[in-house]
């Protein structure tokens, strides 16, 4: 058994000390840069997403229009995002981050990620695809299996 995760599989164990260290990490960024949770899934979605309008932002992360527009406002005040009305349209708006991800300190919040990719980009292909395939397939069973119990929990019909 691991000591630091409980686990009695090294993988398992391994899997548990990654997702550990970077969500601490991540923490960490956060809170360095003043910003929460919340905050940074949506500074990750516009810089991969930018110009996005705030209806699509609050749908992809699950809040009411209400509550994108207090997270826009607050860091728009903050200086980390940016509105620009829409050239045809002008109610509606599109929103830019007003900060670079990849430079300090923004770049705080990708450092675990792009250290780890460094060691990764290390291994041999092969071993790579085989040890993704493996992940992937291993993740997508586990949530369909969350699905089917989150489904009976739902329905009352026993998980098969």
């Amino acid at each position: 058994m691991n000591a630091e995760t409980g686990e009695t599989s090294p993988l398992m164990a391994a899997l548990a000390l990654y997702s550990w260290e970077r969500d601490d990490a991540a923490a960490r960024a956060r809170k360095q840069l003043g910003v929460n949770e919340l905050d940074a899934k949506a500074l990750a979605y516009i810089s991969l997403n930018p110009g996005v309008r705030p209806s699509e932002l609050a749908g992809h992360l699950g809040v009411t229009s209400a509550g994108i527009t207090t997270l826009v406002e607050r860091l728009v005040r903050r200086g980390i995002m940016r509105r620009e009305a829409d050239e045809n349209d002008r109610r509606v708006s599109h929103i830019h981050l007003a900060i670079d991800l990849e430079k300090e300190p923004w770049s705080q919040l990708a450092h675990f990620q792009n250290t780890f990719r460094g060691v990764v980009e290390q291994l041999d292909p092969e071993v790579e695809q085989d040890f993704a395939t493996f992940l992937r397939h291993a993740t997508l069973a586990a949530k369909e299996q969350a699905a089917s119990v989150d489904r009976a929990a739902v329905t009352g019909v026993p998980a098969a």
